[in-house]
């Protein structure tokens, strides 16, 4: 189904979030990636003319053996500014926020992937586990003047109930002040699942209505990095636009449009 650009678009974060394989040690439960040292200058050598600002992250002080898929390092475009590359043994992801368009997210997502193969300093032992695309965003909502799954029912099409017999006695309100809802389907284009949350929590210091989802490939469904990457992440954001058009369809449409 077509779809247009949205004015007042209600993303919070873009991100890609890639996955490898890491060496299980003798110790249960401990896995590292031998070659990340290596890895990590060889990595930022290929993106820094990109990503020229490098923080360095909290987790960076843990010690490998508690630092599995926790990113250590960022890069940014420039001082307190996005997109940023983050990474740490076994993950690297890009994050984009206000400014995300498709056209250069992708094209960051793709060469940073390649970037990042090209740079592990054994090719024979990288192997990528999962793959996730996400998307967050944001409706303010103000939960003291209305009822949360009267929203979510009537601007979303989406229906979570308690039993109305519940609040009869009026000793509880029947507006809930926290939520969280999640729920995950398979799909095959691209194989793997697709996930779909609703919580409550802040955009802009302001009380909002967060909704995210999720396309996730792992194991035999990840397709070969780089050659079929691009391919999986074009499906990947069109299950994700189709979905997010279908949720916002109209008055939520019509508001981020501008209309």
């Amino acid at each position: 189904m077509p779809h247009r650009d949205l004015k007042n678009k209600p993303l919070v974060e873009a991100t890609l979030e890639i996955q490898w394989q890491l060496r299980e040690q003798a110790a249960p439960g401990i896995r590292t990636d031998p070659h990340y040292k290596i890895l990590l200058g060889r990595f930022y050598e290929r993106v820094m003319d990109v990503y020229p600002v490098h923080e360095i992250l909290p987790a960076a002080v843990l010690p490998e053996s508690m630092a599995a898929y926790s990113p250590q390092h960022l890069f940014r475009v420039a001082p307190a500014q996005w997109p940023v590359v983050q990474i740490g043994p076994g993950i690297l992801s890009v994050h984009e926020r206000e400014e995300y368009s498709w056209k250069d997210f992708v094209w960051r997502c793709v060469e940073t992937a390649s970037k990042l193969v090209d740079a592990y300093p054994r090719s024979a032992e990288f192997k990528v586990e999962s793959l996730r695309l996400r998307y967050l965003n944001a409706v303010a909502f103000d939960f003291t003047r209305e009822n949360l799954l009267d929203f979510l029912r009537d601007k979303f099409k989406s229906t979570a109930q308690l039993p109305a017999v519940l609040f009869q006695d009026k000793h509880v309100h029947p507006q809930p002040v926290s939520f969280s809802w999640q729920a995950s389907f398979r799909e095959d284009t691209p194989p793997g699942t697709i996930s779909v949350r609703f919580s409550t929590g802040e955009k802009n210091s302001k009380p909002s209505l967060l909704w995210e989802t999720i396309v996730e490939s792992s194991g035999n469904e990840v397709p070969q990095i780089p050659r079929d990457f691009q391919t999986w992440l074009q499906e990947a954001h069109e299950l994700s636009c189709d979905w997010f058009f279908k949720l916002i369809a109209g008055e939520l449409e019509q508001s981020f449009a501008g209309d």
